[in-house]
């Protein structure tokens, strides 16, 4: 595995950019490992050593950093921190204290971050700056911790999680899962805010291996910390990958993980999740139970049948509860999100769903006018006549 060609199209000497030019700026981070692992290369992070943000402000880049100098190039808006170190002062992955001076080395850039595998930083030559040795644990397949640093701030243990969950081929180093276990016993964990914690786990569902990230978490004693009440086992861990290779949306996948919690709308509360995310929690229990039993019914010979329970009023219940004639499309997520824990005829499903959606309100509010009362009764009427329809011919 070599430098990246001086002649790639990320990077390019023949059109100097008169905003960066004279300046001493690398790609650092995701953009240079993921090119390395023949990756499509994402968002670029750029850092500028030898600079100020007086000399960066009379470029034309725009500050957009808090605690230390982040810019906006003034044309692509892609980012530009001005190389820094970092110092601990307090408790929590915001304490700390930054310094960006001119005097500032790549080198010292490089060892504050967080992953070997993310300490490469390329040069307008294309050349690769690894003191690290990044490259090797690329080739290796591991992920390594850059320092002892790694302790002072929790949210790396969320990123080896997440890149955990990424690159699952990568083994953890056995020295890092131990600094992880000590980011958990000394107490740092605690310190994230829920807000922090579901912006890593987003990044860690959207993965191929979705599972390995909440495994991750669960072997360094810190699930229970970040994610309280979620009961995490090998069934979700399938049941995620089910998920990623069918492409599901997040919200799917949230829903599946925190399937077996008693609460799970709680925890995405919790979390400070969107509402899609907290609906869909709440929503895939009712249909897991539902949609299990109807094919449990199917396979038996008697479709929708059940002496327990009238199917087509637990059929249109369902519908209902989930909302499926205002947000199908929302209730055929669930159903496809169910299908990665039991067998769903989907095809039935939907259309019974376009059965309910196809009866006529207005013709039926017209009818009833000036009895106000019978609307709600003949409506519902009709829709389970609709469905009685369906499941006289098996449906």
């Amino acid at each position: 595995m070599g430098a990246i060609s001086p002649n790639d199209q990320t990077m390019t000497t023949a059109h100097p950019d008169p905003a960066t030019h004279g300046l001493d700026v690398y790609i650092v981070g995701g953009a240079v490992r993921d090119r390395l692992l023949g990756l499509p290369a994402g968002d670029r992070d750029w850092v500028v050593v030898g600079s100020s943000p007086e000399e960066m402000a009379r470029r034309g880049f725009i500050p957009v950093g808090g605690d230390f100098p982040v810019f906006l190039h003034p044309k692509t808006k892609e980012e530009y921190a001005l190389a820094r170190t970092e110092r601990k002062s307090g408790r929590g992955y915001k304490g700390f204290t930054f310094y960006a001076g001119v005097d500032v080395t790549l080198a010292e850039d490089l060892k504050r971050r967080d992953l070997t595998i993310n300490a490469i930083a390329q040069a307008a030559d294309g050349r690769l700056f690894d003191p690290l040795e990044g490259q090797a644990d690329i080739r290796a397949r591991v992920l390594r911790h850059v320092g002892r640093a790694f302790v002072e701030d929790p949210v790396r243990l969320l990123r080896l999680a997440r890149f955990a969950a990424r690159f699952h081929d990568f083994s953890i180093a056995p020295e890092t899962l131990a600094l992880a276990h000590q980011l958990v016993t000394d107490g740092e964990v605690d310190m994230l805010v829920p807000e922090r914690v579901w912006r890593e786990v987003v990044k860690g569902l959207s993965t191929a291996q979705p599972g390995r990230m909440f495994q991750v978490l669960d072997l360094t004693g810190a699930l229970a910390r970040v994610m309280p009440g979620l009961i995490f086992d090998q069934a979700i861990y399938a049941q995620l990958a089910a998920a990623a290779l069918a492409n599901l949306p997040v919200a799917s996948r949230f829903a599946l993980l925190c399937r077996l919690s008693a609460r799970p709308e709680e925890l995405a509360n919790h979390l400070r999740a969107p509402t899609e995310c907290r609906d869909y929690a709440r929503l895939l229990p009712s249909v897991l139970q539902v949609v299990a039993k109807d094919t449990r019914e199917t396979v038996a010979g008697k479709p929708g049948g059940s002496p327990s329970g009238d199917p087509l009023e637990e059929c249109l219940a369902l519908l209902e509860r989930c909302d499926a004639l205002r947000k199908p499309a929302r209730f055929l997520d669930l159903l496809d999100a169910a299908a990665c824990v039991v067998d769903v005829n989907t095809a039935i499903w939907r259309e019974r769903v376009s059965a309910v959606r196809s009866i006529d309100a207005g013709a039926i509010a017209q009818a009833c006018r000036g009895e106000p009362e019978k609307i709600k009764i003949a409506l519902r009427e009709a829709r389970l006549t609709a469905l009685a329809k369906l499941m006289k011919r098996g449906v």
